[in-house]
């Protein structure tokens, strides 16, 4: 697998979201640290980790490869961070694990229903011919329209940033592995797993940007209503990434949370 350990001090794991990488933390990592051991990592089916073996891609897979891996590392008590399916992920760890995290970050996590379409790339993993079309042919257009959809201003969006994340998707594994996952969710329905959700009591923030079309800020909020111990910080300028778009006031709201 492909990770980052980088920085010194009590530590910081940052988990990205689908079909990201470990890059979408640059701008936060150049801070942190300064002052904390920052990891990061690419999650299976993602980055340059590639695929897994078995192609299991439930949450509970994805939650014990976190364990599994932050045991590799020796990392016992840690903040953890999470961003859309990262987000997912750390909520279900903390869930499983909730004497391992000091605080739990989640920025536009999943695992709640949207009760809205789902983004288009995820329809089309979804639905045949078009996804064994997208196993050989990925032009770049696809991977800018689905940026733009998780960015609130497009004119953040750089031909570097597209390029980098059209580098990744072509890595070997991946288009089959986006593929597989975006068909997990539809056949186990985690999303549905609320009473996991309200037994987490650590410390949370939730940050969310006000103009996200992929998880709207409604599921933020109610994510915040069913959470026993957090508070919920709106960001008005942006949408599904704000670590990545937004990177110094996503940033500072964090530090707030972590010095409380």
């Amino acid at each position: 697998m492909h990770y980052r350990d980088e920085g010194k001090g009590f530590p910081i794991v940052l988990i990205h979201g689908t079909a990201a990488s470990l890059h979408t933390w640059n701008d936060w990592t150049k801070e942190l640290s300064k002052n904390y051991r920052v990891i990061r990592l690419d999650l299976p089916a993602f980055g340059l980790t590639g695929p897994n073996n078995n192609a299991d891609y439930s949450i509970e897979n994805y939650t014990n490869f976190l364990h599994q891996f932050l045991r590799k590392m020796k990392v016992d008590k840690f903040h953890l961070v999470g961003n859309s399916l990262g987000g997912n992920i750390a909520w279900n760890y903390a869930a499983e694990y909730p004497s391992k995290i000091k605080k739990l970050i989640l920025i536009a996590a999943s695992g709640l229903p949207t009760n809205k379409p789902q983004p288009a790339i995820f329809k089309m993993a979804k639905t045949p011919i078009l996804n064994s079309l997208f196993l050989y042919v990925t032009p770049k257009f696809i991977i800018r329209k689905n940026i733009e959809q998780v960015y609130a201003d497009k004119t953040k969006v750089s031909d570097a940033l597209i390029t980098r994340y059209h580098e990744m998707s072509l890595r070997a594994g991946n288009r089959k592995a986006f593929i597989d996952r975006a068909k997990t969710d539809f056949k186990l329905g985690e999303n549905e797993n609320l009473a996991k959700l309200k037994s987490v009591k650590t410390p949370t923030l939730l940050i969310w940007g006000a103009k996200d079309i992929w998880i709207p800020l409604g599921n933020g909020k109610r994510m915040d209503s069913i959470l026993q111990n957090s508070k919920l910080v709106v960001l008005e300028n942006s949408g599904h990434v704000p670590m990545e778009e937004n990177p110094e006031e996503s940033l500072q709201v964090f530090k707030v949370f972590l010095n409380e």
